[in-house]
């Protein structure tokens, strides 16, 4: 397999993984007046992305690619910026859209990528992936106005 490919996968495989866990900070950090609904907007997107985790790891080991697996892994990889600080709400807002975004044209470049050797039921995987941080965006989007 090509090494370029390989390294695309694993890094939008690290990125996916941090989106979620910047995405599950803002929802256990958010405060204000309007708590419960920002509470409520972080943990759907957070429970979405979770939930593909482990089949994305296992679309990588199904191409004979071990999946990373550890925070010092991730943190090689990951595009998306770690969040140490607690940032006011509208700031995780367009942090968490910016990271969306960034995920949504990763996915449609390892799309390309997959459709290019021939892996269609990847490049599905990847479409419904970018398909979904478009929605997250949208939301985020919607949000800040």
């Amino acid at each position: 397999m090509d090494e370029k490919y390989q390294l695309a996968l694993k890094t939008t495989f690290a990125s996916e993984y941090a989106f979620a866990l910047k995405a599950q900070n803002f929802h256990w950090n958010t405060e204000g007046p309007l708590f419960y609904q920002h509470h409520l907007l972080f943990e759907r997107i957070y429970d979405e992305v979770y939930g593909v985790v482990d089949k994305f790891a296992e679309e990588l080991r199904a191409l004979q690619i071990y999946a990373p697996a550890s925070l010092s892994k991730f943190s090689m990889l990951t595009k998306v910026e770690d969040e140490n600080a607690v940032p006011e709400f509208q700031d995780m807002l367009r942090e968490l859209l910016a990271d969306s975004d960034k995920m949504a044209q990763m996915f449609k470049i390892v799309f390309t990528m997959a459709e290019q050797s021939g892996d269609h039921g990847l490049s599905n995987f990847f479409a419904d992936r970018q398909d979904a941080h478009k929605k997250h965006s949208w939301f985020l989007r919607a949000s800040l106005k």
